[in-house]
């Protein structure tokens, strides 16, 4: 962010500078803005995107060119600090991916391990059940959310199928 080249006048170094240090920030603000979420969990992420607001403060008063980007660095870090709403909190099915009927206005978001999957159970006498466990879950916390389910754990496997069989 920082880089200063060695030769040249100092409208050239200014220059350099300048065009390296709007190259950083727009980096910044187009990985807060397909990250966001994530690094609302990350403390380190966080500090260091109030760090670099603050490198950019000050750069701003040396460097006036930079004052365009800092409103919106601004608003990534005020976004990114504010505590997530009950209601963000709440964890969403990942089967709402596969919604084709709005699929364009969804908002894609990554796979957390606390988000949750459904999973269809399928029993030998043609019916089947469905249980909701985190995505993170083992194999052996899916067998045993099953027999939760079901109320016996007695001669259960797990079987993946597939379209080639």
């Amino acid at each position: 962010y920082h880089a200063q080249p060695s030769q040249g006048t100092e409208q050239e170094k200014m220059d350099y500078a300048l065009n390296n240090k709007r190259r950083v920030i727009r980096l910044v603000l187009q990985w807060a803005a397909l990250y966001g979420d994530l690094l609302q969990e990350d403390e380190a992420a966080m500090a260091f995107v109030e760090e670099f607001y603050v490198s950019v403060s000050d750069d701003t008063r040396m460097i006036a060119a930079l004052k365009e980007q800092l409103p919106e660095l601004e608003k990534i870090v005020k976004q990114i600090s504010e505590e997530p709403k009950a209601s963000q909190k709440k964890h969403k099915v990942l089967l709402q991916l596969f919604n084709t009927s709005d699929d364009r206005a969804q908002k894609r978001q990554p796979i957390r391990g606390s988000d949750e999957v459904l999973f269809k159970v399928y029993c030998i006498d043609q019916t089947y059940t469905t249980i909701r466990v985190p995505v993170c879950s083992s194999v052996k916390e899916v067998i045993t959310a099953v027999a939760d389910k079901l109320g016996s754990g007695e001669g259960l496997i797990i079987v993946k199928m597939s379209s080639g069989g």
